[in-house]
């Protein structure tokens, strides 16, 4: 058995930056460079979707650790 916050920690992580990684692949494909000088509409759009993906992904492994505790009950 894993230890639960070792669980929690870890599943929050992969989340996180899974989404984020969405996110800016996303906005990679949409044409919003992240990395671009300055801070165009574009750029701040691409750092939008990167920061909506990390909080989905991490609301994502959250919701999934509540359902593995429903199904032990």
């Amino acid at each position: 058995m894993i230890n639960p916050l070792l669980l929690e920690g870890l599943s929050d992580a992969i989340g996180f930056v899974g989404g984020a990684l969405l996110g800016f692949w996303l906005g990679q494909l949409l044409g919003f460079n992240i990395f671009a000088e300055g801070y165009s509409n574009a750029s701040i759009f691409g750092i939008l979707l990167v920061g909506l993906g990390g909080g989905a992904g991490l609301h994502l492994a959250r919701a999934w650790r509540r359902s593995r505790l429903r199904k032990k009950e």
